[in-house]
Formats: structure tokens, C-alpha cells, sequence
């Protein structure tokens, strides 16, 4: 049942990904493992948004450590296990929840020992920041974990990084990259340091990096050149031949798709600006998007089909729809 769920729901979320996002291209599909037991190390800027895409677009089908928070909620928290998410709980949860984290690890350990994948983001944060910050522990503690109780178990680290050119916005692009795995058996026993660099090292080229110093004048150099944001070579290639400018024009910002699409989903727009005041942290913002289109959009077309001629308004039903698509599909926004 479970197993029926979740293979229809990423169908689901998979098709809702391609119409939130404009373009979302995979890189390195060869370096996907088959047959293995797989630690994915991912790095992460975009909350929920992060972890669906890989999910979505690896076919590793990977449960996946998300933080405790947001499994308080008792029915949340069930709805969250179904689609094989598993609680982490960091200090500011409460010392006394630390200890929780035994039974994440034994479930962690459990399923890399039956061969699965398990996506853990290195950094143990999020920021939306384009840079790799540096990775923690957590990884590698589980790698090691799973290699005490299973030290003929071969257990793969496939690096996995995913580039934005927009967090915030619909209508923008994405592009994962798929690194090549490598054996965590060559660092056991619980070589730490050599884990997590060599991890670092090969998840850094496959996230773009731009300097924290001048941070926003580099990406408005990157936005007026039209360097695309996405592709962490052409990124690197751009800033080593480049001298840093004071000045830089604004960027061209293709509104005008994106605002018809908005009155053409109004209702659901109407719901995203009563959520969007009450979102805390930024990095939220293109989770609650993703998750009210995935919800109200669907119920919106089935109000226009099944609503407006029970009020004699018939007429309008196939043209409102056929634009609305049709503006949705042809949304986009600018790199930001």
C-alpha cells in the first residue's frame, strides 16, 4: 500500500514539479547506481522543494532525513512516514529530543542495509546562498553506523547538486547534477575528515558557487550577462574572467506571462498572498507556492468545469481554461 502510494504520488508531484518550474535538466543520469545501497549527500537551498526533485527525478526512490519540526504535528507526522521522511532533531529541538536521533540512525542503518537509498543534506541546513557550505558529521556517522553492522556491505556516496535560478519564483529553472559515486568502506574505519572532504570535494563543481564577499554585485553582473545560474562551469568560468563592477544595469524581468497567469488562477493566487505573510523564512517561499499549486490549481480547473455552468456561465469555460494552461505553461521569471 504504502510502496502503491508513493510511486503514484511522485507521478503526481513529478508532473506539478514541470509545470511550477519552466525547465528542470538532469545531469549525470549514468551515475546512478542500481542494485546498491546508496547515501546520497545533497547540498540545500530550498527547504522542501530539494529533497521532491531528487525524489522525483533519480529514480533512486530515497527516504530521506528532514528536520524534527515539522513533525509535530501528530497527523503530519504519519502523512510524513508514508512518503518516507524521517525525523533528524538538533539542539535547538530540545536537549532532551537529542536522544531521538538513536532510533533515525537505526532506521537509517536499516534501510542502507537492505540496499535502499537514504538523502541526507550535508550541510545540516538550508541557505540560499549559492555556495557548498562546509558538511557536517551527520553523513558520515550513518555511513560508519551502517558499516559496523555490516562491514561486508559495499556502501556507495553519490553526491547530488541542485542549482536554482530563481528560489522564490514559478516559472524558473533547475539543474541537478549527479556526481560520481564512491565506495565509504575506503574511509572505514570512521575516517572522518577523509569522508567529508572527499565528499566536499566532489559535490563542490556540482554547485554554483558565488563568492559571499560582493555577493549581490556579482549576481547582477551574472543576471545582465545572462550567465545562467544553473550551471556551476559556466558560473566558475564567468567570475575567474571577470573583474568585479560598482555598477551594474538591471536586469530585463519578464513579467508580463507571469502576471496574466496570476489573473487567470486568481483564487489561488489570492490563497498564496494570505499564506505568504505569515512565512517566517525565506527559503520556505517556494515550498508553500509548490504546495498550494499542487492542491488549489487542480480544484480551481475543477470549479471552472464542473462550477461556472451551474451558474449559466458555460461559455466560458473552455476558453478561461485553455488560457490559463496555456499561460501557466509559458510562465517564467527572471534569475535572481
Amino acid at each position: 500500500m504504502k510502496n502503491t502510494f508513493n510511486a503514484l504520488l511522485r507521478r503526481v508531484v513529478w508532473l506539478a514539479l514541470h509545470l511550477y518550474f519552466k525547465k528542470i535538466r538532469v545531469f549525470g543520469k549514468e551515475n546512478l547506481p542500481k542494485g546498491k545501497a546508496v547515501l546520497i549527500v545533497a547540498n540545500h537551498q530550498n527547504a522542501l522543494i530539494d529533497p521532491i526533485l531528487i525524489a522525483t527525478h533519480t529514480q533512486l526512490k530515497p527516504h530521506f532525513l528532514t528536520r524534527a519540526s515539522a513533525f509535530k504535528n501528530p497527523i503530519a507526522a504519519r502523512l510524513l512516514d508514508f512518503i518516507r521522511m524521517i525525523p533528524i532533531y538538533r539542539v535547538r529541538d530540545g536537549i532532551d529530543n537529542m536522544g531521538k536521533n538513536k532510533e533515525t540512525f537505526e532506521k537509517s542503518v536499516k534501510i542502507l542495509s537492505s540496499k535502499g537509498s537514504l538523502l541526507i543534506f550535508g550541510e545540516g541546513n538550508h541557505d540560499m546562498h549559492r555556495s557548498l557550505r562546509p558538511l557536517k558529521k551527520g553523513f558520515a556517522r550513518i555511513a560508519f553506523q551502517t558499516l559496523d553492522e555490516n562491514p561486508e556491505l559495499e556502501l556507495l556516496i553519490l553526491p547530488i547538486g541542485i542549482n536554482y535560478s530563481n528560489h522564490k519564483k514559478s516559472g524558473s529553472k533547475v539543474g541537478i547534477y549527479i556526481g560520481e559515486a564512491f565506495t565509504a568502506n575506503e574511509y572505514y574505519p570512521k575516517n572522518y575528515e577523509g569522508i567529508i572532504q572527499e565528499t566536499s570535494t566532489r559535490l563542490g563543481p556540482l554547485v554554483t558557487h558565488l563568492p559571499r564577499e560582493h555577493y549581490e554585485q556579482w549576481l547582477k553582473m551574472l543576471q545582465k550577462h545572462r550567465v545562467d545560474l544553473t550551471d556551476p562551469n559556466m558560473v566558475k568560468k564567468f567570475i575567474e574572467g571577470h573583474a568585479l563592477k560598482e555598477e551594474q544595469e538591471p536586469a530585463f524581468s519578464p513579467y508580463f506571462t507571469n502576471k496574466v497567469m496570476k489573473v487567470f488562477h486568481f483564487p489561488v493566487y489570492w490563497i498564496w498572498l494570505w499564506v505568504k505573510g505569515k512565512i517566517k523564512d525565506p527559503t520556505f517561499t517556494a515550498t508553500f507556492k509548490f504546495v498550494i499549486g499542487l492542491v488549489f490549481v487542480p480544484i480551481w480547473y475543477l470549479f471552472l468545469f464542473a462550477g461556472l455552468p451551474s451558474i449559466g456561465w458555460g461559455l466560458w469555460v473552455l476558453p478561461w481554461a485553455f488560457l490559463g494552461i496555456l499561460y501557466l505553461l509559458s510562465n517564467t521569471s527572471e534569475q535572481a
